[in-house]
C-alpha cells in the first residue's frame, strides 16, 4: 500500500502554477517587473542587431554588381542558423529574469494560455517592439549603404506568392514556434525530466531555424510581429507597409491555436476543470 502511494506521489512531483491574474497592479511596484521589461528590450535589440546585420551582409556578399558570388555568403543555410541561433542564446540569458520571449506573439500565446498577466504582457510587447526598432536602427547606423541597397532586413510577401499563402506561412510558422515553447517549458515535462529546463531554448531555438528554411522564400520569415516592425519603421518603403498587417495577425493566429491546442487538448484544461467542477457539486 505504501508503494502504490509512493508511486503515485511520484507520478505527480510536479506542482502546477496557478494562472496569472488578469489585471496585476501589484507588478508595478516590484523592481524585478521592470528588470524584466528591460531584459526583453535588450534581448529583442540584440536579436534584430545579430539577425538582419546576418541578411544584409549576406546580400551584399552575393551581388553580382558589385562582384559578388552568388554561391558565396553564408546562404539561406546560414540566416536561419543566424535567427535560430540567437533565440537560442537569448533565451538561455533571459529566461531566469523575462522568461526569454523575445517575441509578441510567444507573450500573446502565453497571456492566453494565463502564463502572464495582462500588464506584463503589454509592457513586454512594447518593450520588444521599441527594442527591434532599436536594433534595426544600429544596422542602418552602421551599414546606411548596404542597408537601403539590400532591402533592409524587411518582411514583404515574395514575388509569386499571394497574400494568403504568406498568411498562411505566417501562422503555421508560428504554432510551430509557439507550440514548441509550450512543450519546453511545461511543468509537468520539467518534473519527469530534470534536463529539462537547462535544454529548452535548444528546441526553441531548432524550431526558429526549422521554420526560416522552410519560409525565408515565401515571406522572409516573419513568425514575430517585433521583427517585421522594426524592419519596417527604419525601412520605411510602402511594400513593407502594405504587407505589414500579414506578420502581426499570422503570428497572433498562429500563437492562440498552440496556445488553445496545448492548454486545451494535450493538458485537457477543459476537461480537468469539468471534472474538478462535477466532483465538487457531488460534495
Amino acid at each position: 500500500m505504501e508503494d502504490a502511494q509512493h508511486g503515485e506521489f511520484s507520478a505527480k512531483d510536479y506542482h502546477e502554477p496557478p494562472p496569472a491574474p488578469l489585471i496585476d497592479a501589484e507588478e508595478l511596484t516590484q523592481w524585478s517587473f521592470y528588470r524584466a521589461v528591460i531584459a526583453e528590450f535588450i534581448a529583442t535589440l540584440l536579436f534584430l542587431y545579430i539577425t538582419v546585420l546576418t541578411v544584409i551582409g549576406y546580400k551584399s556578399q552575393t551581388d553580382p554588381n558589385h562582384n559578388g558570388d552568388e554561391c558565396g555568403g553564408v546562404g539561406i543555410l546560414g540566416i536561419a542558423w543566424a535567427f535560430g541561433g540567437m533565440i537560442f542564446i537569448l533565451v538561455y540569458c533571459t529566461a531566469g529574469i523575462s522568461g526569454g520571449h523575445i517575441n509578441p506573439a510567444v507573450t500573446f500565446g502565453l497571456f492566453l494560455a494565463r502564463k502572464v498577466s495582462l500588464i506584463r504582457a503589454v509592457m513586454y510587447m512594447v518593450a520588444q517592439c521599441l527594442g527591434a526598432i532599436c536594433g534595426v536602427g544600429l544596422v542602418k547606423g552602421f551599414q546606411k549603404a548596404y542597408y537601403l541597397q539590400y532591402g533592409g532586413g524587411a518582411n514583404e510577401v515574395s514575388s509569386g506568392y499571394s497574400k494568403g499563402v504568406g498568411l498562411a506561412a505566417e501562422i503555421i510558422g508560428t504554432f510551430v514556434l509557439v507550440y514548441t515553447v509550450f512543450s519546453a517549458t511545461d511543468p509537468k515535462r520539467n518534473a519527469r525530466d530534470s534536463h529539462v529546463p537547462v535544454l529548452a531554448p535548444l528546441p526553441i531555438g531548432f524550431a526558429v531555424f526549422m521554420v526560416h528554411l522552410a519560409t525565408i522564400p515565401i515571406t522572409g520569415t516573419g513568425i514575430n510581429p517585433a521583427r517585421s516592425l522594426g524592419a519596417a519603421v527604419i525601412y520605411n518603403k510602402d511594400k513593407a507597409w502594405d504587407d505589414q498587417w500579414i506578420f502581426w495577425v499570422g503570428p497572433f493566429i498562429g500563437a492562440a491555436i498552440a496556445a488553445f491546442y496545448h492548454q486545451y487538448i494535450l493538458r485537457a484544461s477543459a476537461i480537468k476543470a469539468l471534472g474538478s467542477f462535477k466532483s465538487n457539486s457531488h460534495v
